[in-house]
């Protein structure tokens, strides 16, 4: 049941702090998980700060000594435990804290199979998926760059990006790499970025460290914060055996921030070598190419028909001369056969021609219809008949007087 209360009829301190450490013993024991910042014993109690891994927040934890001792190894500060605890509210005080019966250190095995289980989890959701990896820009105007504070891994990607492009410029983000704060402080630093339009590419650089320290990149919230950026992220995160999550979500992986750097800027003297040889390269092909056409021109122009064009036509002409000889005596030779052939068949119709009879004396004797009178017996007494010779003819009348 709420307190009912009211300006006029308040209710002592007392009864609140009593109210409130009544509802927190309700809660029973819990399993609690944390980070141990701060250890002090005095006698047979421990005094601890339990810190959230991610979350900036802590509580106080008192427990026996020997609970304390009784963990296998004995933690220390900056070890993560988890703690079977009850919470309690001391009322005479109005302050919270959890009284610590069992502390378990939290071993390396678990931790990577906690990581495991959150790898697989993002990876079903597809999260690491090749296709889903952005391309980093050729050559970026200007590269926001998240690290530690003063730390070697800034110098390291700023000193080898101004080695291979000394143009480079950069945006930095220093920000804590490891412990409580560094999640929160790596996930502004990369939505700041983010929305810079001058940024490119964004590197998150550290230069390794155990899997404790490294366990904020493989936080759930900064991994899907890298998924969900527009800017291309870069992982540069230890050397090459640390692996946490941020390289399997980042668009790309560097083993290292020296290696990183190389990733993203582009050596201008390997550049410069590269533009020689394509540009020797194509002074190549043009020139083979020239000297091919030029070879191919210079045995165009040997062939006789362009070495001497009037040569050409007079071999042309030569030629026609010869075709029109031969023509003509072909033409002769035929004209000649005909002749021959014509004077042999005139002299043929002559032989047998009536006109060739008449010149050798004899005569035609014909009717005035033109009729050829073969026989005595076929004229008549005074039969106007004309007898032809061979130049000229004569007409006569038929008597009657007929004989053998």
């Amino acid at each position: 049941m709420p307190l009912e209360t009211s300006a006029e009829s308040p209710v002592p301190v007392r009864t609140v702090l009593r109210l409130v450490g009544e509802w927190v013993g309700k809660l029973g024991r819990v399993w609690v998980e944390g980070q141990i910042a701060e250890l002090t014993k005095r006698g047979n109690t421990a005094f601890l700060t339990l810190r959230d891994p991610v979350a900036a927040v802590s509580v106080r934890v008192i427990c026996a000594r020997a609970v304390l001792e009784a963990a296998d190894p004995p933690p220390g500060e900056g070890a993560r435990v988890v703690v079977w605890a009850k919470p309690e509210f001391n009322v005479a005080r109005g302050s919270f804290a959890l009284t610590a019966l069992e502390i378990r250190a939290v071993g390396i095995g678990e931790l990577l199979a906690r990581l495991e289980r959150l790898r697989r989890a993002l990876a079903a959701e597809g999260l690491f998926a090749a296709e889903r990896k952005r391309p980093l820009p050729f050559l970026p105007g200007c590269i926001g760059l998240i690290c530690g504070r003063d730390s070697a891994a800034q110098r390291d990607v700023q000193r080898n990006a101004a080695r291979r492009w000394p143009a480079v410029r950069f945006r930095v983000e220093q920000v804590a790499v490891q412990g409580a704060f560094a999640v929160a402080e790596i996930t502004d630093a990369l939505a700041r970025l983010d929305t810079d339009p001058a940024v490119d590419v964004i590197i998150i650089a550290r230069g390794g460290g155990s899997i404790e320290d490294l366990l904020p990149f493989s936080d759930e919230s900064l991994l899907r914060a890298v998924a969900a950026c527009r800017t291309p992220v870069v992982s540069a995160i230890g050397h090459e055996q640390d692996t946490p999550l941020l390289d399997l979500v980042a668009d790309v992986r560097a083993s290292t921030p020296t290696d990183a750097a190389r990733r993203v800027v582009p050596d201008v003297t390997e550049q410069l070598g590269l533009i020689a040889q394509l540009r020797s390269r194509a002074y190549r092909i043009v020139a083979g190419r020239l000297d091919r056409e030029r070879a191919w021109l210079d045995g165009i122009r040997s062939r006789p028909v362009l070495a001497d064009p009037v040569r050409e036509i007079d071999r042309r002409q030569e030629q026609v001369t010869a075709l029109a000889e031969r023509g003509r005596r072909s033409l002769t030779v035929e004209l000649g056969r005909a002749t021959d052939d014509l004077g042999h068949l005139r002299a043929r119709l002559l032989a047998l021609a009536p006109s060739a009879t008449l010149q050798r004396g004899y005569a035609i004797v014909q009717r005035p219809g033109g009729g050829v009178v073969r026989g005595a017996g076929e004229v008549s007494a005074g039969e106007r008949l004309t007898v032809r010779f061979a130049s000229d003819q004569l007409s006569v009348t038929a008597d009657g007087a007929h004989g053998p």
